[in-house]
């Protein structure tokens, strides 16, 4: 050890040691700011920054606070790094589950946010980098009694885990069934038949039916069964009780009665020396029924990724070194040249070089007409050839696909936290210890004022209570339909890449679209060009669109197309600059020139006075204009026109039908934008507005309720991050996909108002679930605890209590499931 690591050691205060990464520092003044910070921060001992590799060091105590230290790190203007983990968990039951999971992960130092999810059986973890790693992540979950399971490519494929998992429940049932059933006939035949009664008395006596009873309940409780116990009483012994502990208590009470009143009767009061072995065993026999149709219902909630993710074939015929290989995709490399036969799936991302083809897409973009594919095309990996043959070119591959994207996105809607769900989670926390106490009350009160046999009576009320109980259907009412949910949305090709989205949307009052590729079909043409007199219209043409080729505007591309389907070279572009929602301006051939607004080139010193009537009565028929000036001075207007899309009515009519506002706010002319809504029968327009402009007009709009834009080009990203909920046409740019919660894989309008009628029907369905799962105990635990037989006389039995609670959990999951049905329209 070196001298000055020597004296490191000796100098560091004792604590525990922790870390975090911070960007944003820049030189040794920002090294002493972020130093300065922590160290003023409560229960920091020490704390040395370093500025290469972008972390600091602490010594805290153990009241230290690394959210906090966090938080202060961002207040100075440097940004405390994240790093995100999600984890499968194996083994959670109910919602109560949810909770010591979450726990359990909160309770490690630098955990900024957990958010468990009961359907999907994983965890989605924010922490700050460097404080916690993966390994304590999953160790703290082992813990908590609960499995960690890793996902990713290195991760088993899910959907075999779940569905061996649902065989191990199905077989488990089965035999606990075939082993209950002769239970019950012993225990309950003779009450229901006294011809059976008197038959079994005097063929194998009273003794023997119970104790074959007791030997078979005995085979259920510690075969089938027995994870209930080792569980349950794991989860008492940690003091985070759960359902598993509610199940093992019920039918162990019932148990362990039943084999004093067969073996040691004379401990038992007379009047009470009654066995409940039929108890027992159908308690484990109807959960575990309950929990292998649950284990089928999830299935089928997460089927829709099941789907896409299947979509991509697991062998690629690839063209190598002048031979065709048949390869696993996972060894494809961008490049390669790839076959696709008649009936195939195309196994990743690519452009088409040689063939023809349809392609069906419908799986990912949520189109059912085939797409024309020829060289040069465009296409997706999991879509589906149907008739003829081609090659490709592999462009994106593994994670990077569009399937692999959309995969990854639902998945991480499907994780989130819903604030409809905040009630339920705060219920659940405390619904297993409450249930304990209920249970205890009402054995006390029957002991003490039931009627005799009362020991017998209070047994079964206390019994009753633990096993109708259940935390499980209010731990999945929620994602189970956003899982649902949003996978059928995916089906339907739009894609909620944030869970919370979902719930937002259901809440928007006006819904603000951008009008060039998105209202319209982004494919403009040239109509016209109007040159000053001292310019000849192709040269005017072929300046304008030298520069407008380097921009991505839609507009400006239709000037590039025209000049070259008119045979006109274009010359090279200097000094290019792009001003958003302005114009572009470059230098061309020693000229400086500027395409744009009549504002842009105001301030490229132009007068275009001369040609804005002309523009004024071109915009007011739909069309689109741009000033060019040259050397500054004013030199034509170049008419463009981009028709309407031919959905675009019919889907801002079917938002108007779900009682929603709608606007268009864009960069172009007033009279131009107006022309379009009136076309297409949107009830606002806000026109020249540049991108800050459009962040302005939602903010006004967001002052009579939340509102959602839709938009897709570069101009659009700040709006999109702006609004409420941004939602991005399928067809956009990257950077406007980036900026949305909700993504349209295709560019058809339509689907905005599926999209609005998706929520409304998830939020409808996860009210009912939550209503049912309140109702549920609400309703049937003072049943159980006995609050009907004072006045009716009636009692359930632990058998009933159990299917009761089986068939609440199922109850929440086939009413999720109804959203795999939806077709779309108003909800």
């Amino acid at each position: 050890m070196t001298l000055e690591a020597k004296l490191d050691r000796a100098e560091a205060p004792a604590g525990e040691a922790s870390a975090m990464r911070i960007g944003g520092m820049t030189c040794a003044a920002c090294v002493a700011h972020v130093e300065k910070a922590l160290k003023a921060a409560p229960g920091v001992l020490d704390a040395r920054v370093n500025l290469a590799t972008e972390r600091a060091d602490l010594v805290l105590t153990p009241q230290a606070d690394l959210a906090d230290l966090a938080a202060r790190v961002k207040e100075e203007g440097y940004q405390p790094r994240l790093a995100h983990f999600e984890i499968g968990v194996g083994g959670m039951t109910c919602g109560a589950c949810v909770a010591h999971v979450e726990k359990a992960l909160k309770s490690l130092r630098g955990v900024i946010e957990v958010r468990a999810n009961l359907a999907a059986e994983r965890a989605f973890v924010e922490v700050l980098d460097g404080a916690v790693d993966y390994p304590a992540l999953a160790e703290a979950i082992r813990r908590a009694g609960y499995e960690p399971r890793p996902l990713g490519a290195h991760a088993p494929d899910p959907f075999e885990v779940r569905a061996t998992e649902t065989a191990a429940q199905r077989r488990k049932f089965i035999l606990a069934a075939i082993l209950a059933a002769p239970v019950v006939v012993l225990e309950m035949g003779g009450h229901m038949s006294p011809a059976f009664a008197a038959f079994l008395h005097h063929t194998v006596g009273h003794q023997m039916p119970m104790v074959v009873s007791a030997l078979l309940t005995t085979l259920i409780l510690f075969g089938p069964g027995r994870r209930f116990f080792t569980l349950g009483f794991a989860s008492l012994k940690r003091g985070a009780p759960d359902m598993n502990a509610l199940v093992a208590l019920g039918a162990g009470a019932a148990y362990l009665y039943s084999l004093m009143a067969t073996f040691a009767p004379d401990v038992l009061p007379v009047g009470t020396r009654h066995s409940y072995f039929e108890s027992a065993a159908t308690i484990v026999a109807f959960i575990l029924l309950g929990r292998w149709l649950e284990a089928r219902a999830k299935g089928r909630a997460a089927d829709a990724i099941g789907k896409l993710a299947r979509l991509q074939p697991k062998i690629a015929h690839v063209r190598r070194d002048g031979e065709s290989l048949d390869l696993p995709v996972e060894e494809l490399r961008i490049g390669d040249v790839i076959e696709v036969r008649p009936g195939e799936k195309i196994p990743v991302d690519g452009a088409v070089v040689e063939g023809a083809s349809h392609v069906d897409e419908s799986l990912i973009t949520g189109e059912s007409l085939p797409v024309a594919k020829q060289p040069g095309a465009t296409v997706v990996g999991g879509s589906l050839n149907l008739a003829g043959a081609f090659a490709f070119r592999a462009e994106k591959v593994g994670g990077d696909t569009i399937l692999a994207g959309i995969v990854k996105m639902v998945e991480t809607a499907q994780g989130a936290r819903l604030p409809i769900q905040a009630l339920a989670d705060k219920v659940t926390e405390r619904f297993v210890p409450a249930v304990l106490l209920l249970s205890l009350a009402t054995f006390a009160l029957w002991l003490w004022l039931g009627p005799q046999p009362a020991l017998a009576l209070a047994l079964v009320g206390a019994v009753n209570v633990l096993i109708i109980a259940c935390p499980c259907a209010m731990g999945l009412a929620t994602p189970a339909a956003l899982m649902t949910g949003t996978g059928r949305a995916a089906e339907l090709g739009v894609i909620f890449r944030q869970g919370d989205a979902l719930q937002t949307l259901c809440g928007v009052k006006t819904v603000a679209f951008d009008k060039t590729g998105t209202l319209t079909l982004g494919k403009p043409a040239l109509t016209r060009v109007i040159a000053a007199d001292d310019f000849q219209e192709s040269r005017l043409l072929a300046l304008a669109a030298a520069v407008e080729a380097k921009s991505e505007h839609p507009l400006g591309r239709a000037l590039a197309a025209a000049a070259n389907s008119r045979g006109l070279v274009l010359p090279g572009v200097e000094k290019f600059a792009y001003r958003p929602g302005l114009g572009v301006s470059g230098e061309v051939e020693g000229q400086n020139v500027g395409v744009g607004s009549a504002e842009f080139l105001a301030k490229l010193g132009a007068d275009v006075k001369h040609f804005e009537k002309q523009a004024e009565e071109l915009a007011g028929q739909g069309a689109s204009c741009f000033f060019v000036s040259v050397d500054g001075q004013a030199a034509g207007l170049c008419v463009v026109s981009d028709p309407p899309r031919p959905e675009a009515s019919a889907a801002v009519a079917g938002l108007r039908a779900l009682g929603l506002k709608t606007a268009v706010i864009t960069g172009d002319r007033e009279a131009t934008a107006r022309a379009v809504a009136k076309t297409i029968g949107v009830d606002e327009v806000f026109a020249d507005r540049r991108p800050e402009g459009k962040v302005a007009v939602l903010r006004e709009l967001a002052k009579d309720g939340p509102v959602a834009f839709v938009g897709d080009g570069v101009n659009d990203a700040p709006a999109l991050a702006a609004a409420d909920v941004g939602i991005a046409m399928g067809a956009g740019t990257d950077i406007a996909l980036d900026s949305a919660q909700v993504v349209l894989m295709s560019s058809d309008l339509g689907k905005v108002a599926t999209a609005f009628a998706l929520s409304r029907a998830t939020l409808r369905n996860i009210r009912q679930n939550l209503f049912w799962a309140f109702g549920y105990n609400v309703v049937l635990v003072p049943v159980a605890m006995g609050a009907l037989y004072p006045s009716s006389g009636i009692l359930l039995t632990p058998s009933f209590a159990a299917a009761a609670m089986a068939c609440s959990s199922l109850f929440v999951l086939a009413n999720a499931l109804r959203l795999r049905h939806f077709a779309g329209g108003a909800a």
